[in-house]
């Protein structure tokens, strides 16, 4: 007799397409387990086979928190590649990691939340690491090839399943949870969601993460834009997860609704479908979704939608088809072309800013003192991995040069730390192994702690001389001989233990204060000054110790030593990835820190032939008058340091261009919560400055020539096309850069904007013509008056060359589109916040769940202008919207009050309509002037 065939239902059928099957799946999930999938971390479903599933892997550079992994540069080093082909590759090596590790430890997930769009508008965010550039078509494109390398090519299954963060207008780390961005409708659209638009067109892309902040005040899990403009954007479902506790700040911190039930209920109506909250513990979400349901806040309709999204990523990652997944048995890992790959994007992120007299690059010969805290690092950043490989500077030029041509100091102060009682603060001796911060793997690294099975310092008459680094505003580390820097642990004690400073609360930096004839020490990661006690060294509420600090040797000194020695110096400065700029901590200056700023005068002052290798996150407002030759690379991960040496001896020649401005001053940036680049003049598209170096900036050991620029019009792109040359006499890359710039337009529009950009290598004499096409949409912008996209007819420069300031050739084209008009205020009056100018106001929310108003910012006058409004043959009374207390004075072309419109003490949603006598006709200007907490949605004209 026959067996029967097992039944296999039909969502485990891979010859039914993913929605049917996923319809099956979720008819056969009781409501209790479908609200379980909900939370970030999803529970096992036994009786139908389902795995448990955990939504989010960081993989910003490599797969991080999970232990050992290829690191590739940070992802604004990524960006100054401008090599998307390059990024793709990156990225699929990654997913292949992220398959292979998930193989052995199935803590990894596939759900990768990885790359960082938001936009590096301003240099100071503590974030700018994870960003690609403040120019959205250079952000989507390197964002669109790293997505595409997670993903994988297969038609069917994906490697990962990539989610873009943040979601949206987020670029500052102060009170991130409290503060909104007032983003203007055509900031909106021309700039922060543009970077997201066409990375999600481009359709590797399986979701996105809200950020923490508020968007013209309302929280971001909340965004009416989740459904108006990303879920337009592709017919794929798309997977919205927030961020570590951010559903509960919407209660807790910004005080948006009044209980968790609504909250939770608001954010999953507006899109949210994946809830990280609570760390592993799902109780309180489900509970609150439950609490919800109970309410009819939601309905099951409702747990369906997002559940479905869940599972459709799921589907896609091969969960429910291992048999047919292509990737199921991916075992690249740390491979040698891993390795290669890592080396080739550390030499490509390589910026060569300035080199006069053709200093760079040294002879082979050179004796070479190399300088600086960050001449011997390898630095991490929070969303790194740990290292497999470690190459620091030093080692790259002692294996490139040779140890015996190559000096190296430090250029720490050499410190001892004497008591009140006449004792020293002393390392005592351990025997416990060393250890790597994360070495072993961790979903959420921020519970890691400090090691507690080393002895804590203690007080003798022989002194650790101690290596003390500044890294800005005061913020110092302090590294015991065997190179474990002194750390505080949970117990308050403090220990020669760490491999690097670290963590989400950093336990390694100290900040000296000064107190009579001495200092005291306080730990900044628990804010308690440092007390030696009978059983040793902690920090303490009482009895601080009174430390005098007797320097050895400053670190300038040393720098002096071996710079007097040498054929040329090379000081290598910048950051430490988790002081003074990091997630949770903005930068507040531009300036490099004093304590390298010595150094760097010190080896200038020894040695004229002085580099200055500038090895960081962001930006600094270095003066390099007196310095020959200049370079900037991101932390550039395992190779960073062999990728270095290669660039300086010419084995490579440097084509990295800068991703982002880099301003000459603090006094040319914008408030760090000024997010209006057009009304602020932000970023190259609107700085009128002059920048330290420019967008697109990077120099050659080769120089090129541009030629024979040409243009051609198709119905769906205009052609532009150039040669360049190499007419040097080193084969290099060059990245060759297409700029438009309006020439008379009706609006503010960019200086300049990338239209297109290709990176080409060329050999000695090499002429290549390259060919770009420019969809015609590039040349469109959004118009306030109507409100929609337009395309300005008229004159457009077409500029190219190699940055946004070094432009090599340039033509002019005639673009037909589609001439200004009036607005028709009669018909549809003025949205409040589709203003043309305005002064001391803040877009805020007109409902928690859509439209926009606008308010003046407290303590003085919002003014609004709107250009250009038709009263046709007249009208007689003029109506605002508005909620709270204050004023609305309106006024035509700069001309006295015509009318004012006073609204009572009312609730901030509670909107009312006040009318007054106008008199206008013709096209004029309308300007308003706010005062008070009112907020204004709408002003309307009749009669």
């Amino acid at each position: 007799m026959t067996e029967p065939t097992p039944f296999t239902p039909p969502f485990r059928d891979p010859q039914l397409p993913f929605a049917k099957r996923i319809d099956d799946l979720l008819a056969r999930l009781t409501l209790d387990e479908r609200i379980g999938f909900l939370h970030q971390f999803g529970p096992a479903v036994e009786r139908l086979g389902i795995a448990a599933f955990r939504t989010g892997q960081e993989a910003l550079h490599g797969v991080a928190w999970m232990g050992p992994a290829t690191v590739f540069p940070q992802a604004v080093g990524l960006g100054a590649t401008w090599n998307p082909d390059l990024v793709r590759r990156v990225g699929e090596a990654v997913s292949k990691e992220a398959r292979a590790m998930r193989a052995r430890d199935d803590r990894v997930g596939l759900n990768v939340w990885s790359p960082t769009v938001n936009l590096l508008r301003h240099p100071l965010w503590g974030r700018g690491e994870e960003g690609y550039s403040e120019d959205p078509k250079l952000t989507s494109a390197i964002a669109t090839a790293y997505t595409r390398g997670l993903r994988g090519d297969h038609p069917t299954y994906w490697r990962t399943a990539p989610v873009l963060k943040h979601w949206l207008a987020h670029n500052n780390e102060t009170d991130r949870d409290v503060t909104s961005s007032s983003v203007r409708p055509r900031v909106l659209n021309e700039y922060d969601l543009r970077a997201f638009r066409e990375t999600v067109e481009a359709g590797a892309t399986a979701g996105v993460m809200p950020a923490y902040n508020l968007v013209n005040g309302r929280p971001n899990h909340v965004s009416p834009y989740l459904r108006e403009h990303l879920r337009t954007w592709t017919d794929e479902d798309l997977l919205v997860c927030s961020d570590a506790g951010a559903p509960s700040n919407l209660v807790d911190s910004e005080h948006y609704f009044d209980t968790h039930e609504e909250a939770t209920a608001a954010a999953l109506l507006a899109g949210v479908d994946s809830f990280t909250d609570h760390g592993t513990d799902s109780s309180k979400i489900t509970a609150r979704v439950r609490g919800a349901l109970d309410r009819g806040l939601l309905t099951e309709s409702d747990i369906d939608t997002a559940v479905r999204r869940q599972l459709s990523v799921r589907f896609r990652l091969g969960e429910f088809d291992p048999e047919h997944d292509p990737h199921a048995l991916t075992g690249e890992f740390d491979t040698p072309a891993h390795r290669a790959l890592a080396q080739e994007a550390a030499e490509q992120a390589v910026v060569l800013l300035k080199n006069g007299a053709d200093l760079l690059p040294l002879a082979p010969d050179t004796r070479l003192a190399v300088v600086g805290l960050l001449a011997d690092e390898c630095k991490l950043d929070w969303y790194s991995g740990t290292l497999l490989h470690r190459s620091t500077p030093l080692e790259g030029l002692y294996e490139r040069f040779g140890a015996e041509r190559v000096e190296f100091a430090e250029g720490v102060d050499r410190v001892r730390l004497r008591t009140s009682t006449g004792a020293f603060l002393y390392v005592p001796e351990a025997d416990a192994a060393d250890e790597v911060r994360g070495a072993r793997g961790a979903l959420d690294p921020a519970l890691l702690t400090g090691r507690t099975d080393l002895p804590p310092l203690a007080a003798g008459p022989d002194g650790t001389e101690l290596a003390l680094a500044d890294w800005g505003e005061g913020v110092l580390t302090l590294r015991a001989p065997d190179g474990r820097y002194l750390s505080v642990a949970e117990d308050g004690y403090v220990r020669a233990s760490a491999d690097q400073p670290g963590g989400w609360v950093v336990r390694e930096t100290f900040r000296l204060e000064p107190h009579g004839n001495g200092h005291l020490l306080r730990h900044i990661g628990t804010d308690r000054h440092v007390s030696v006690a009978a059983d040793g060294v902690r920090v303490a509420e009482a009895n601080p110790e009174i430390f005098e600090i007797v320097v050895v040797e400053r670190g300038e000194d040393a720098v002096t030593r071996v710079a007097a020695q040498a054929d040329a110096v090379l000081v290598v400065a910048g950051n430490d990835p988790h002081i003074n700029g990091r997630e949770t901590e903005d930068r507040t200056t531009l300036a490099l820190p004093a304590h390298q700023e010595r150094l760097l005068r010190a080896a200038r002052a020894a040695n004229p032939d002085t580099v200055l290798a500038l090895v960081c996150a962001y930006p600094y407002a270095v003066d390099h008058t007196s310095l020959p030759a200049m370079l900037w690379t991101s932390h550039g991960g395992q190779a960073a340091g062999t990728a270095l040496a290669r660039i300086l001896a010419g084995d490579v020649s440097p084509a990295g261009r800068l991703p982002q401005t880099w301003y000459a001053a603090d006094a040319d940036l914008p408030d760090l919560l000024d997010y209006d680049v057009i009304g602020g003049r932000q970023t190259y598209l609107y700085f009128e400055g002059t920048p330290l170096f420019p967008f697109g900036h990077g120099l050659s050991y080769a120089t090129f020539s541009y030629a024979d620029l040409d243009t051609a019009t198709t119905d769906e792109a205009l052609r532009v096309s150039f040669t360049v040359t190499n007419t040097g006499d080193v084969p290099a890359d060059e990245v060759a850069q297409v700029y438009s710039r309006a020439v008379d337009p009706a609006v503010p529009r960019p200086r300049r904007e990338l239209l297109a950009h290709s990176r080409v290598r060329l050999a000695p004499g090499e002429r290549r013509e390259l060919t770009f096409e420019v969809p015609w949409s590039a040349f469109d912008f959004w118009d306030v008056s109507r409100p929609g996209w337009r395309r300005e007819p008229g004159a457009h420069e077409i500029l190219a060359g190699a940055s946004s300031e070094d432009v090599r050739l340039r033509t002019t084209v005639i673009l037909d589109g589609e001439a200004a008009a009036p607005r028709p205020v009669r018909r549809r009056g003025l949205p409040a916040a589709d203003f043309d100018e305005q002064r001391g106001v803040a877009i805020v929310d007109r409902t928690k769940t859509s439209g926009d108003a606008v308010t003046a910012v407290p303590g003085g006058a919002g003014q609004l202008v709107y250009r250009a409004c038709d009263f046709g043959d007249g009208v007689g009374e003029v109506s605002v919207t508005v909620a709270g207390e204050g004023t609305v004075e309106v006024s035509l072309d700069g001309g006295p009050a015509l009318a004012v419109l006073t609204s009572e003490a009312s609730g901030p949603y509670d909107y009312s309509t006040l009318t007054a006598g106008i008199a206008a006709e013709g096209i004029r200007d309308v300007r308003l002037e706010l005062r008070g907490p009112l907020r204004l949605a709408h002003v309307g004209f009749s009669g």
